[in-house]
């Protein structure tokens, strides 16, 4: 396994960190998606607690999308009856929001709609909570809030002194995973602890396993033969590399790529798909083609990339260009006012290609980064590509039906930013 100080293996140092959780936290639980890294994790945990006698048990707390791999629900259901004894379980299926990039249409989609329950992909299991379990439960929730809004109100049921949700994030996966880590602000650890997060008062995501590598993870279930999700088999069978082996939503962007095993691996749980959600059989066919903006996209001939977002913008619904074109403006005010931060060897690149640039020195963001205010590019060739602002960027989220723009990094919209600020009005009291 990977070396953290040559003293210590990633395994050992999560036992330690186990002990501190198991001795400090009176209510735990593990987020489990079925995933590699969620299933190591309580696999970690019923292991701790067997080998250690203790006489309590654990919760899991597994948001059930409705559509995944019948491999993957398999699994949860083995994980789930196995340790029924040391497990308290809270399997939700909820019609939060979630976010879909396989249509132009469509910006989400509801797991679980009562109102489209003859189109569900397969019958809700028995014994699941609803919405009617949650009373914090409202039709605008997306599934990111509603996983705090869940620990808040377990805590609260519990009557609980300290409450952890154990997530299994690794750094290695992303570098948003990364951030999640290592930019949290001293005031929200638990304890100075870098791996936490303070969700509320009382209330902590502490991630044991963050310097987990994907070799780690497999190393540790062929060594204690703990049961995994058979599906990174059959991952492994069509050639899909470690890192892209993901078992998440189907519809948002980091998915859309291998869309198309669901055809292979699940066929009657994909035949069931194409009607559920927009855009579902497009993606799968080109989502890793130019058509969807991946492997680099071509323009078209007699087209600059500023007419060819024109042209991809005419086409669409009105409430999606509406928001593709409320990104664009607060983005290009942004870089003519504020700037965005870029590095002294890319702001060298810039001033060697001769692309009217203003540099300030300084900046209110925590960074070494300097400032950099400039109009949008039609496009530009260095590798950090994706940090300036050009109209390739923009017709790369259109063709994605990447509505959140992520891969821009643009600004929150009116509705996003409310939404921000209402999450930010319920933590106020937190760090003060």
């Amino acid at each position: 396994m990977n070396k953290q100080n040559t003293k210590k293996n990633v395994y050992e140092l999560t036992q330690e960190r186990l002990r501190m959780i198991f001795n400090e936290f009176d209510n735990i639980y593990v987020s489990f998606s079925g995933g590699k890294d969620s299933g190591i994790l309580l696999e970690l945990c019923i292991d701790y607690i067997r080998k250690n006698n203790l006489n309590r048990k654990i919760g899991v707390f597994h948001m059930d999308y409705e559509i995944q791999y019948r491999m993957t629900i398999d699994y949860v259901d083995r994980i789930l009856e196995a340790n029924k004894d040391i497990l308290e379980v809270y399997r939700v299926c909820v019609p939060f929001k979630v976010r879909t990039c396989t249509s132009m249409y469509q910006q989400y989609w509801r797991p679980w709609e009562k109102e489209k329950e003859d189109m569900w992909v397969r019958q809700m299991p028995k014994g699941v909570m609803t919405q009617e379990d949650f009373p914090f439960y409202n039709e605008n929730m997306w599934d990111y809030n509603f996983q705090i809004e869940f620990a808040k109100w377990l805590h609260q049921k519990k009557n609980a002194i300290r409450t952890c949700c154990l997530v299994g994030i690794r750094t290695q996966e992303s570098y948003h995973r990364w951030r999640t880590i290592y930019k949290t602000s001293k005031l929200l650890l638990y304890h100075n602890y870098r791996w936490s997060t303070k969700i509320d008062n009382d209330v902590y995501n502490l991630y044991p396993i963050y310097d987990w590598k994907t070799t780690d993870v497999w190393t540790a279930n062929g060594k204690f033969g703990w049961d995994y999700n058979k599906l990174y088999d059959l991952y492994y069978q069509a050639g899909v590399c470690l890192e892209k082996q993901r078992v998440a939503s189907p519809f948002i962007s980091e998915a859309t790529e291998s869309l198309y095993l669901y055809k292979a691996i699940d066929p009657d749980t994909w035949g069931r798909m194409i009607g559920r959600v927009n855009g579902v059989n497009f993606t799968a066919i080109y989502g890793n083609s130019y058509a969807m903006g991946r492997q680099s996209p071509k323009l078209p001939p007699g087209h600059t990339w500023k007419s060819f977002m024109e042209f991809l913008l005419s086409t669409l619904p009105e409430e999606s260009r509406r928001n593709y074109l409320g990104k664009l403006e607060t983005s290009i005010k942004f870089w003519r006012t504020k700037g965005g931060c870029l590095s002294e060897e890319t702001i060298q690149r810039l001033q060697d290609l001769n692309i009217p640039i203003e540099v300030r020195n300084t900046t209110n963001y925590k960074t070494d980064k300097r400032p950099v205010m400039m109009e949008y590019l039609d496009d530009i060739n260095i590798p950090e590509f994706r940090e300036i602002p050009t109209y390739k960027r923009m017709c790369i989220c259109i063709l994605r039906n990447d509505h959140a723009c992520k891969y821009m990094g643009f600004a929150l919209t009116k509705e996003e930013k409310k939404m921000k600020d209402y999450i930010l009005k319920q933590y106020q009291n937190i760090w003060t």
